[in-house]
């Protein structure tokens, strides 16, 4: 088992990563401060792993709230839905939230915790790659709204992050590859020596080599921890960083339907995007767009935006996003393979030219 620490001083927290973890009871019971848990999944995650945790919370008081599946029900209605479980069997601040599934499961149940009787302590369980690497790390938190993506939310920290590798055996490909799209953003936006990796080594990650996948999980949080640590609450623009691809693929879901493009091909979309801009304004060598333009589709994942989103439409919805400050869109960039920025000073001609494009590069 290997153990990251995200350091927070008084708030710091260890990610374990290992297989047959859920099976460890110890581990997560060690974080359970109160006496009673509830466990937050999904109907499709629930049938395969909420029997495997709920022998660790032997002797407390607990039980489980079963979500629908799938990005479009990360809203309001399906939050109540949670806040509903918890008031309805009086579950009090002593309580523990147990967040056991994806991306959308750990940012709602976290959201949750944040909020509920202003705020109880959460654990994040991730079973996906992409929540593994990247959603389940940092302590955002949130749910979308019909005009934006994780427009709502708020910083909450978790107990504690239990990555269980087994789970990604029942995976599928797709979300598989979804996954590996935010682990090939931390070569790209901090680390080319790991970007050098992934070239390397990515049909090993799509064969599900164990020991790549655990070395890329562990890369991700790494990376991710050590941002989080310098700029938990996003103040210096360092954090930020991690949103490479994200206003464009942000924009892509939204446009199309949440869950129509999975969260990760979606970004990865928008890297390759944010790519062809940065060479528009000479700051990235076009050998360098084609080098991750090929990882990405390697990863089995998109380079090209969907027609049905106009330029004119994107520049729309990209118009509502978090790194808004004083009316003026700024965006991650690149200067280099391993090095982001994030900037206002873009040509939006060029923008503008980014949004109509249709074609690979």
């Amino acid at each position: 088992m290997d153990i990251i620490t995200v350091g927070l001083d008084e708030r710091s927290y260890p990610i374990y990563i290992g297989q047959g973890l859920l099976t460890d009871g110890s581990l997560l019971k060690k974080h359970i401060g109160g006496t009673s848990a509830m466990v937050v999944s999904n109907e499709v995650v629930a049938p395969l792993y909420l029997s495997a945790v709920e022998p660790a919370l032997h002797g407390l008081r607990h039980d489980a709230i079963i979500l629908p599946d799938g990005e479009q029900f990360k809203n309001i209605e399906t939050l109540n839905t949670i806040y509903t479980g918890l008031l309805g069997a009086r579950f009090d601040r002593g309580t523990t939230l147990v967040a056991l599934g994806g991306g959308v499961v750990g940012d709602m149940t976290g959201y949750a915790a944040a909020s509920y009787l202003r705020g109880v302590n959460f654990i994040q369980i991730p079973t996906t790659l992409l929540a593994q690497v990247d959603s389940s790390v940092g302590g955002k938190t949130g749910i979308n709204h019909p005009l934006g993506k994780n427009m709502i939310g708020a910083f909450y920290q978790p107990e504690c992050v239990l990555i269980d590798t087994d789970t990604l055996d029942t995976l599928d490909d797709r979300q598989l590859s979804a996954g590996i799209a935010e682990i090939i953003k931390y070569g790209l936006i901090r680390d080319a020596e790991f970007f050098e990796w992934l070239e390397a080594n990515m049909d090993k990650l799509l064969a599900r080599d164990p020991q790549a996948l655990v070395f890329a999980i562990r890369r991700s949080c790494e990376n991710k921890a050590a941002v989080v640590a310098a700029d938990e609450y996003e103040r210096s623009g360092q954090r930020a960083l991690l949103n490479l691809g994200h206003t464009f693929g942000h924009a892509i879901e939204t446009g199309l339907g949440y869950g129509e493009w999975l969260h990760g091909e979606a970004v990865a979309c928008g890297m390759v995007m944010a790519a062809q801009l940065s060479e528009r304004m000479d700051w990235l060598q076009h050998a360098d767009v084609a080098r991750l333009s090929e990882l990405i589709k390697r990863a089995r994942l998109p380079v090209v935006p969907p027609a049905s989103i106009s330029g004119e439409r994107f520049h729309e919805l990209m118009s509502i996003d978090k790194k808004v400050m004083d009316g003026q869109l700024r965006l991650i960039l690149l200067k280099a393979i391993g090095k982001a920025v994030m900037t206002a000073e873009y040509d939006p001609a060029a923008l503008h030219a980014i949004l109509d494009t249709r074609t690979a590069a």
